[in-house]
């Protein structure tokens, strides 16, 4: 059964494999990361999901957010928030991009400073928190960031009283900061799920060498990845496409068969595996399905 929200715990053991003991103690705490390290790790995109935590970024590059019903494209260098009512994710990270990101519990801020983030427009649940930063507001937000690494790396017994007024700081500097307005509306949660599941099997191609291999191949799987139940997935996609799951699915593998086939020198064998088939014959018989033809009999028109 797929899960309805990610808990910060699983944000740490997907990240770290196991949280070990000085990370327990932190949990509902805080964290601060490095997006290039994140890259460097192979860290992929985070499931359309709720979170139980709340983060903030300073991205640098091109990317699209997909927040609640919206699909927000970004340049630049951008500022954004995301709290634990809202599902989100974002397209796959490139070697091109940077910035920061840092993540904590509501608990983190009640503590001391008794600030209740719930009641801030920049988490309001009808809120658009991404905001475009020039060249000044970028340095300010990138040397706040930088303040915060270096205390949550220090033994200073009060590091997170400091940490909590540069967090403070970049909350109420973005309150005064205009949102970006370029937000792509999806007109319904039908149409916003179908986007994310378009972009989720594009993800997957092309496939540029034999040891990449196509895994989301069904409806149950990408439901899974949706955090949505795969009837509802399949009523979506009818809805809005007027397509099955399925027929979309396997028009897409179909259409990277045929490149596959008539661009690279892999054999048969190759092409089969990378495309996710448990065997030759069966992607033999897959193809002729779809196209009426063998795949050698494609290759050599």
């Amino acid at each position: 059964m797929a899960k309805a929200t990610e808990s910060l715990e699983q944000f740490y053991r997907d990240k770290y494999g196991s949280i070990s003991e000085d990370l327990q103690k932190n949990i509902g705490q805080f964290n601060v990361f490095r997006i290039e390290d994140r890259i460097r790790t192979g860290t992929t995109s985070p499931t359309f999901i709720r979170r139980d935590f709340f983060k903030i970024m300073l991205f640098r590059g091109d990317n699209t957010f997909h927040y609640g019903n919206r699909s927000i494209p970004i340049s630049g260098n951008t500022l954004l928030f995301f709290n634990p009512h809202i599902p989100y994710t974002y397209e796959p990270l490139a070697f091109n991009i940077g910035g920061y990101f840092c993540v904590f519990r509501d608990e983190f801020f009640k503590e001391s400073l008794r600030l209740d983030l719930a009641s801030l427009p920049l988490f309001a649940m009808g809120a658009q928190p991404v905001f475009g930063l020039d060249d000044e507001k970028t340095h300010e937000v990138k040397d706040l960031f930088e303040k915060i690494i270096r205390e949550f790396d220090s033994d200073y017994i009060y590091k997170y009283e400091l940490i909590k007024n540069y967090v403070s700081e970049l909350i109420y500097m973005a309150m005064k900061l205009q949102p970006v307005s370029n937000s792509l509306e999806h007109p319904d949660a039908a149409s916003r799920i179908t986007s994310v599941f378009r972009e989720l099997l594009e993800r997957q191609f092309p496939i540029e060498s034999t040891s990449q291999r196509f895994e989301l191949r069904s409806p149950k799987v990408f439901a899974e990845r949706l955090s949505v139940h795969v009837n509802y997935l399949n009523r979506a996609i009818k809805k809005t496409t007027g397509h099955t799951t399925t027929g979309l699915i396997f028009e897409r593998l179909t259409a990277e068969a045929k490149a596959l086939l008539k661009h690279t020198n892999w054999n048969i064998a190759e092409i089969s595996y990378v495309l996710g088939f448990e065997d030759q014959a069966h992607f033999n018989n897959f193809f002729r399905k779809q196209t009426t033809m063998s795949p050698s009999a494609f290759r050599q028109v």
